[in-house]
């Protein structure tokens, strides 16, 4: 006879019973899901296991993100040999976790002083937002002419121009 599958996970809880990677309770579905599932299962589960994750982003809450992401140096998603997830990727799931109001989020993004803090709210928002906010708040990033630092999966830091 065939085995009998498991329920799917409930939509509010990513790692189902111990409750210590779920999605606040009140969360909107984006796209008909929960959040965290943006980012994939087992980038998740890397995420999950992460010192980074554990030290630094275990109980943050959308002030906390701030400043955690006033000292990121690069932008990332995983990277070296053994695809570790970078700090900027760590932070990006927290927020898919606690999902921040959008005034939070436009506040991430008009920050001036840390472009980091811009680029994660800038992230977040494209990832989470309704195409025409993504428009009025995302277009005006286009006359932002930082250079940004990123990390390749060699571990080699670039600037964009």
């Amino acid at each position: 006879p065939p085995r009998p599958r498991l329920p799917p996970p409930s939509p509010q809880s990513a790692m189902g019973k111990d409750g210590l990677n779920t999605t606040v309770s009140d969360a909107e579905s984006i796209r008909g899901k929960n959040p965290q599932f943006l980012i994939e299962k087992i980038t998740r589960m890397k995420i999950y296991e992460d010192q980074f994750w554990m030290e630094h982003c275990f109980a943050l809450n959308a002030e906390g993100v701030v400043d955690v992401a006033c000292g990121l140096k690069y932008v990332a998603g995983t990277c070296g040999g053994n695809r570790r997830p970078a700090p900027f990727l760590c932070l990006l799931l927290k927020m898919l976790q606690i999902q921040p109001e959008k005034s939070i989020i436009r506040e991430y993004i008009s920050n001036d002083t840390y472009k980091y803090v811009r680029v994660l709210g800038a992230t977040y928002l494209r990832l989470t937002g309704q195409p025409m906010e993504i428009y009025q708040y995302l277009e005006p990033l286009l006359s932002d002419f930082r250079k940004i630092r990123y990390k390749t999966n060699e571990e080699t830091i670039f600037k964009t121009s």
